[in-house]
């Protein structure tokens, strides 16, 4: 039991008195020692997080010790990271932004509540000077959580308009906005979109730009010319499916990512659609992707290389000169014109 009245941190003592084991199982537990029971492993763990217990080594690393090390978390399944060339690219561009600093950059995918709780643990352990986050959905916790242990952290992204979480944003909304104002500038007047999954601000921004395009050309916009993706291929390829059987007089699609945009195109080749005769095909990113797309694809620019490094940068600044104020960067986008629109 934790003594009454402490206004201090808890102490080893009080998590194993919590938990019912000794000390010693504590401090094995606590430095991923052999020789304990999961059962008794996952008790300790229970102790630690609900005591809000900060390990020796951790309170050393807040008082001005380093790791060196900082962790690059992505919120996304297998399948995604190494399907999705943003992923790749981000790597390397935050590899990059650290290559003249001393900085261990860990890699590390988080899936699950369990994972998640895993990795917080990680952190509050003190192994890690700082977190990169990448492709967090709107409902998940971790920023809080590592905001909470007062970590130094930065998204790539945003979870929602009133983020708090210092991050690095591209322009998602005005990016849109100018791939349909270029389509219905071009004479298209039957342009519909393919978007990203609801629940990630990055997807709400952009389809807030196809929206925001399409009133001022158009007035209001019919939600039957829009169709949910989930940014892989294959969604690409069903919600182009299912705008064509809507809509069989549309002749230009807007995709919120250039995989989903190169499912499209799979999906209009199998139906007879030429492109861009009949209907012009845009995505966002300017992945490698669009290169290779046939025919090359006309896409929303995001500097994925300046994202990366940027969010290095800023990282590095709070972890040396924490700030009262979050730091917030919302980076250019760029149309780049190709063969498909």
């Amino acid at each position: 039991m934790v003594a009454k009245g402490r206004t201090g941190p808890p102490t080893l003592e009080e998590v194993a008195a919590f938990a019912g084991v000794g000390r010693g199982t504590v401090s094995r537990v606590i430095n991923n020692a052999p020789g304990v029971k999961t059962e008794t492993r996952l008790v300790v763990e229970q102790a630690i997080a609900e005591l809000g217990y900060v390990p020796n080594h951790a309170a050393r690393a807040l008082a001005g010790s380093r790791t060196d090390a900082v962790a690059l978390v992505i919120t996304e399944t297998e399948r995604r990271f190494f399907a999705e060339p943003f992923f790749s690219e981000i790597v390397h561009a935050v590899g990059a932004g650290l290559a003249e600093t001393e900085i261990q950059l860990l890699l590390t995918l988080v899936r699950t509540d369990k994972e998640r709780q895993r990795f917080v643990q990680y952190a509050r352990a003190g192994r890690v000077d700082g977190v990169l986050l990448v492709s967090v959905h709107g409902s998940d916790p971790l920023p809080d959580m590592l905001a909470e242990l007062e970590l130094p952290t930065v998204l790539s992204g945003r979870r929602s308009s009133d983020e708090a979480v210092s991050y690095v944003d591209s322009d998602n909304v005005g990016g849109a906005r100018s791939a349909v104002r270029y389509l219905a500038d071009s004479g298209r007047r039957a342009i519909a979109t393919v978007t990203g999954p609801p629940d990630m601000y990055v997807a709400q921004c952009r389809l807030r730009g196809y929206q925001e395009a399409m009133r001022q050309s158009f007035g209001e916009v019919d939600p039957s010319w829009i169709a949910q993706g989930d940014f892989t291929e294959e969604s690409g390829r069903r919600a182009m499916a299912e705008l064509l059987h809507r809509h069989p007089d549309l002749d230009a699609v807007f995709a919120a990512s250039d995989i989903m945009a190169a499912g499209a195109l799979h999906t209009l080749r199998a139906a007879g659609r030429r492109v861009p005769e009949d209907v012009a095909v845009v995505g966002f990113d300017d992945s490698p992707l669009a290169q290779h797309t046939d025919p090359q694809l006309t896409t929303v620019r995001q500097p994925v290389e300046e994202m990366g490094r940027a969010m290095a940068r800023v990282l590095l600044e709070d972890i040396e000169a924490p700030s009262a104020a979050w730091r917030h960067v919302i980076l250019r986008t760029k149309l780049v014109r190709r063969a498909s629109a």
